[in-house]
């Protein structure tokens, strides 16, 4: 077989789409989910990680091209005491289709001690993800990163000549969530629940899902108010409750400032508030949450609410507790363009009786599917407060 006569293109932010920000690194060209500013402004070490796994961003370009090659450097968290996690996976979807799927391999994997928080490093090459056999033809082709691993974007080659993606008018989704809307426990990024929601409703997707740090952070807030965008859901509370970061008194006024900083930037989009979805361990308890460290002793991740729910009382948070105040804000808000979503509606008690969540905290592949497929038909379905 003859070796395709190759084409590097180099990446530039046009074509790029669901980064705020790229950053050109020893290793490549590394997409941001946060803009510098905002990064700038917190410390954390979760945020920093969450922020940098580029659920939704992807390559689009438009091509002839039956061949593809891209090299990237990833790295990778795993913990120790569990089997590694899967390996990040790259879809490749033409024409809106998914058509391929490759994984990663080699960079830098860190692995974390759940009891001391050592973590030791190997590191390793860079590797090149390929595709061949693309339809022929003229086409629309999407290499969408992992949602569940960083990963520094190298050299992209072709067979023929790439030009930037074509706007199709598909209206823009700004979404805002927790790893669950990051994707944590879905097989590959097209099929976290936001990317399954988006598909069905024929939207185009910025997902800022960040594990760990949907915590109303001001700088998140001025970053959707900052997105351009044609709907916008914002899923509130989980990582609230596991942090136990804030209470009761707190919590209500820092959600109205969060809406109030969206609204300056966008004040007749529509805007959906989600509230959390079925999670026992932290309907009732509160945080902060923690491994189990009985189970990963046994092998398993699992994780598990530290408080007590007598300290309700005293304003901790629970999902409950959340729920009854976000439909609250929303019901006494003035906001004809201001929805509630009650997150029990896309994953209940019975959801998870059937699709239990592996690890007591996030869904499945196929829950992920479920969540998606309803968030689809009550947001973006007729009479939904995305319908057009």
């Amino acid at each position: 077989m003859t070796a395709p006569n190759w084409i590097t293109t180099p990446l530039t932010a046009d074509l790029l789409r669901g980064a705020q920000d790229l950053e050109r690194t020893a290793n490549g060209l590394l997409p941001h989910r946060l803009p510098a500013w905002a990064r700038a402004q917190c410390a954390d070490p979760q945020l920093a990680t969450a922020e940098s796994k580029p659920s939704g961003v992807r390559l689009a370009f438009h091509t002839t091209a039956g061949a593809v090659e891209l090299d990237v450097f990833r790295t990778k968290m795993d913990l120790r005491g569990l089997p590694p996690r899967p390996d990040g996976c790259f879809d490749l979807v033409i024409d809106g289709e998914l058509s391929a799927q490759a994984r990663t391999s080699g960079g830098d994997v860190h692995v974390a001690d759940p009891v001391t928080g050592a973590v030791e490093t190997t590191s390793g090459p860079h590797c090149t993800l390929r595709f061949t056999g693309l339809p022929p033809g003229a086409k629309d082709v999407e290499i969408w990163l992992p949602h569940n691993e960083r990963v520094e974007l190298g050299a992209l080659r072709t067979d023929a000549p790439v030009q930037r993606a074509p706007d199709r008018g598909k209206r823009v989704w700004l979404h805002h969530g927790s790893s669950i809307s990051q994707g944590s426990n879905a097989a590959s990024i097209t099929g976290i629940w936001p990317m399954v929601a988006a598909s069905l409703g024929g939207v185009e997707l910025i997902n800022l899902g960040l594990g760990g740090s949907a915590l109303l952070d001001p700088f998140t807030a001025r970053t959707l108010r900052d997105t351009p965008a044609d709907v916008i859901s914002v899923k509130l509370g989980i990582n609230l409750a596991n942090a136990d970061l804030m209470r009761l008194r707190a919590f209500g006024p820092a959600v109205h400032g969060f809406l109030d900083t969206i609204r300056e930037g966008h004040p007749a989009t529509p805007l959906l508030v989600v509230s959390p979805i079925f999670c026992p361990i932290q309907e009732d308890t509160p945080g902060p949450v923690a491994f189990d460290l009985d189970a990963i002793r046994e092998g398993e991740l699992r994780f598990v609410a530290t408080g007590d729910p007598a300290e309700r009382a005293a304003g901790k948070l629970t999902l409950k507790v959340i729920r009854e105040e976000l439909a609250r804000i929303v019901r006494e808000r003035a906001d004809a363009r201001l929805s509630y979503l009650d997150g029990l509606e896309l994953y209940g008690e019975a959801d998870f009786a059937e699709l239990p969540m592996p690890d007591r905290l996030h869904p499945d592949a196929a829950a992920h599917r479920r969540i998606g497929e309803r968030f689809a038909k009550l947001a973006f379905g007729p009479g939904g407060p995305f319908w057009s």
